[in-house]
Formats: C-alpha cells, sequence, structure tokens
C-alpha cells in the first residue's frame, strides 16, 4: 500500500536535501513533485491542489533553524498536512446501548462479510458478547460464509433461511440479542449499488428500525477515486458514522484513503489487510502519514506485537535465555507468534527505513516455512540438543523437509549464532548488576 506514492514523495523531496535554504524556486519545484505524485496515486484533484497549497504557504513561511535542514523540514510540513487530510485525530469507536447496534453498509464485493467477522474477532478480545447477523439475503453464500467466519472466530451467528425480509431479520436479531445477554450485535447487510433506489431504500429502513450507534461503510480501497465518490452517494442517504477501508494489501494506489476524508467529511475508522480475523486495525492518520513518508510506524507494530503476546510462554522463554537453555523448539514458538502479526511484508514497512531499503525485494509471507518444515521434521531430542545433528540425522530432516543439507547447516549456523548473542547479553546484564551494586555501595561512603 502507497508504495508508488511513498517512492515519488521521496523523489519529491529530494530535490530540497542537501539545500541550504529554501526558496521559492525550490519549493515550487518540489511542491509541484509533490502534487504530480498525489494525482498519480489517484487522489482527488481539488484536495491535491489544497494540500499542496497549504504546503507550501506553511514552507515559505517558517522559519528554519539552524539544526533542521531544508528537506527534513519539509518532510514535517507534509506528514502534518497528510494527517491533517486524513482527518488529524484517530476517531473514536464507542458503540453505545443495551445491545449496542453497528450497522454494516457498502457496495457489492467490498469485502462487508470478512469486515463484520473481523470487527466481531476485535470485539469479542476487548470482552463483548458479540452476534453476528447475517441479513444479506440477496447472495446465495452470505449465511453460509458468515457461519464458516464465526465458527473460525467463536462468534455467534442469527440467521433466517426462509426469511427473506432483511428489516424483519434484522429486527429479530436484536430481540434474540437480548433474550440471550449478547451485548453489542453487529448487522452484515447485503452489498447494494448507489443506484439501486431499492436497495437503497431497504438499508435505509434497516438503520431507521435498528436505531444503529454506530453505522460504518465498508470501501474497497482498489477501486480509487470512484469508492471516493460512492461513499459521497451513500453518505447522502444514510448518513454513516465512519469509513472502513478493506483490501489495502492490494494493488492500490492510496487515493481513497487520502480523499474520502476531505470529500465526504466523515472519518476513517478501521483499515483492513487480508483474510485473517486479526488484520483489522484501527485507523490512525499520523500513523499513516508516517508510513507513507518512509517514517514507519512503531506504534502499530509494538500493539501488534502485544495482541498475541503470551505473557506465561514470555515468562517461559525469559527463564530459558537466563539459564542458556534456548533451544530450537523456543525458535519455532517465536516464528509462530511473529506469524500471528499479520502480513510480514507490511510488518517490515513499520519499521523506519526497512520500507525503502527493501522497496524493490519480493517478501514472501512464506518466507518463514522452509525454516518452519526443517524444524518439524527433527525428532523432539534434535529440537532440544542441536549439536547431536550428524550428517545422516540431517539428511533424514532435509529429505523430510524438502530442503537441503546447506539449508540445514545455515539454520544450525544462525541458531548458534542467535545463542552466542544472548549468552553476551546474560552476561552483560550481570555486569550490570553488579556494577550498579558497586556504585550505590561508594554512595553510602
Amino acid at each position: 500500500m502507497f508504495e508508488n506514492l511513498s517512492q515519488k514523495l521521496d523523489s519529491a523531496v529530494r530535490t530540497l536535501k542537501g539545500k541550504g535554504r529554501i526558496t521559492e524556486i525550490n519549493v515550487a519545484q518540489t511542491v509541484k513533485e509533490v502534487r504530480r505524485a498525489l494525482l498519480d496515486a489517484d487522489v482527488n484533484f481539488e484536495v491535491a491542489k489544497q494540500i499542496t497549497d497549504e504546503i507550501r504557504e506553511e514552507a515559505l513561511g517558517r522559519k528554519i533553524l539552524i539544526s533542521v535542514e531544508p528537506g527534513q523540514l519539509f518532510i514535517k510540513i507534509v506528514s502534518e498536512k497528510l494527517t491533517a487530510l486524513m482527518g488529524g485525530a484517530v476517531a473514536e469507536f464507542k458503540p453505545q446501548g443495551s445491545p449496542a447496534v453497528v450497522l454494516i453498509a457498502g457496495l457489492q464485493g467490498s469485502g462487508k462479510t470478512t469486515f463484520t467477522s473481523k470487527l466481531g474477532f476485535m470485539l469479542k478480545k476487548k470482552g463483548q458478547q458479540v452476534l453476528m447477523a447475517a441479513c444479506d439475503i440477496y447472495r446465495p453464500a452470505a449465511i453460509d460464509q458468515l457461519h464458516t467466519l464465526g465458527e473460525q472466530i467463536g462468534v455467534d451467528v442469527y440467521a433466517e433461511r426462509e426469511n427473506k425480509d432483511a428489516v424483519q431479520i434484522a429486527k429479530n436479531a436484536i430481540e434474540y440479542a437480548k433474550k440471550n445477554g449478547k451485548s453489542i450485535v453487529v448487522v452484515d447487510t447485503a452489498g447494494r449499488l448507489a443506484v439501486d433506489e431499492e436497495m437503497m431504500r431497504e438499508i435505509a429502513e434497516i438503520k431507521a428500525s435498528v436505531q444503529p450507534s454506530e453505522t460504518l461503510f465498508v470501501v474497497d480501497s482498489m477501486t480509487g477515486q470512484d469508492a471516493v465518490n460512492t461513499a459521497k452517494t451513500f453518505n447522502e442517504r444514510l448518513d454513516f458514522d465512519g469509513v472502513v477501508l478493506t483490501k489495502l494489501d492490494g494493488d492500490t494506489r492510496g487515493g481513497a484513503a487520502l480523499s474520502i476524508r476531505s470529500v465526504v467529511e466523515k472519518p476513517i475508522k478501521f483499515i483492513s489487510t487480508g483474510e485473517k480475523p486479526e488484520t483489522l486495525d484501527i485507523f490512525y492518520p499520523d500513523r499513516m502519514a508516517n508510513r507513507i513518508l518512509g517514517m514507519g510506524d512503531v506504534l502499530s507494530l509494538v500493539e501488534k506485537a502485544q495482541q498475541v503476546f503470551d505473557e506465561k510462554e514470555a515468562e517461559r522463554l525469559n527463564k530459558k535465555l537466563i539459564k542458556n537453555q534456548f533451544d530450537l523448539n523456543d525458535l519455532l514458538s517465536q516464528v509462530q507468534q511473529i506469524k500471528k502479526m499479520g502480513n510480514f511484508k507490511d510488518l517490515i514497512a513499520m519499521v523506519p527505513g526497512m520500507g525503502k531499503m527493501l522497496k524493490d525485494q519480493e517478501i514472501d509471507d512464506d518466507a518463514f516455512k522452509p525454516l518452519e518444515d526443517m524444524i518439524f521434521s527433527m525428532t523432539p531430542k534434535e529440537r532440544e540438543e542441536p549439536s547431536i545433528l550428524n550428517a545422516s540425522r540431517k539428511q533424514r530432516i532435509a529429505a523430510g523437509s524438502g530442503t537441503s543439507v546447506q539449508q540445514i547447516n545455515g539454520l544450525l549456523k544462525q541458531f548458534e549464532e542467535m545463542r552466542k548473542m544472548m549468552k553476551q547479553m546474560n552476561k552483560m546484564q550481570g555486569k550490570g548488576g553488579r556494577f550498579e551494586g558497586k556504585s550505590k555501595r561508594k554512595k553510602k561512603r
């Protein structure tokens, strides 16, 4: 996501790098390139013009501190303007009611049903008793899809297969939720076209009947400016509370994310990537601006890590590290924790500078698969004591994992280097502790 835009913005700002000062001439040249980059990313023309005019005025109006280079200052200004363009602050999502009702609307194929399950999973993790209501009576597989997703995440689904009245199904789902102690109902509706008057009237009736505290409009970000125009039309009829951008891991230029807040005047509340339940994130305008400018997103990376963080597992691992007993089972466990965090390429892009370094490299989500296959092909004893792996054992493991003896030797070499580093860290921590004790005693004297 935003890969081309990031590269073009970096290229535009490069014209200011190394300059001694900001002038009207070099700012005009840079702003022209920024505007071109935004338009190429399918940002609305009026929005692109407005933001670049503001960037130019801000750049020429600011005094440059001695310690700040013109290029750095310009990046800061662009970051501030992109953040403001996408809404400034994070938009709150606080469904209220007993039960609280969240209505999901959007075009056909925008990813509403998948988003419904992701939102249900997110709310469940926060302690909510969630019910998902299947109110798409037109797509034959919609009810089955929601049931399958509900089973995967452990969330109940309310459906009436014979009933062809979506409004009544939604109302019945609310009543079911009240009787069964559900705290929140997420209503999945049928995809519709903005020009389909009958379908638009139906979604408006559903909203009127269930009185949702949050109405979310799901947008396929791969449709670019068309998504923005459709959202505007839907908002005129539904007056929704926020936007959800889906398929941000696809071949998208990012224009919808940058334009939609300004054109529709409704905040982006969630962004969705991939198919896994965990791949739903709250939208932070400042973090997204930093990612677009190649500055990383460490906060989101930390939050993703915390979501899959297992406190007991971490405590167990810490004890093994202290005793220098880290083995291949532990390495496998850590790899599997990392995989739960989401798309590997997106994770790397959150590390400042890594996105630019790896922009031309293909990063496969199955990068860890050979490593996992090799470890799975070992006996429990071999995982605990890799030193016993002789030539015949390695050949057996290579045959079982579909890898080569060279790959196994590479794994073992990297693993030994990891163990050495961990051992050194333990020694340094030990010395630090003793040093601190001595310094305290000196102070007492």
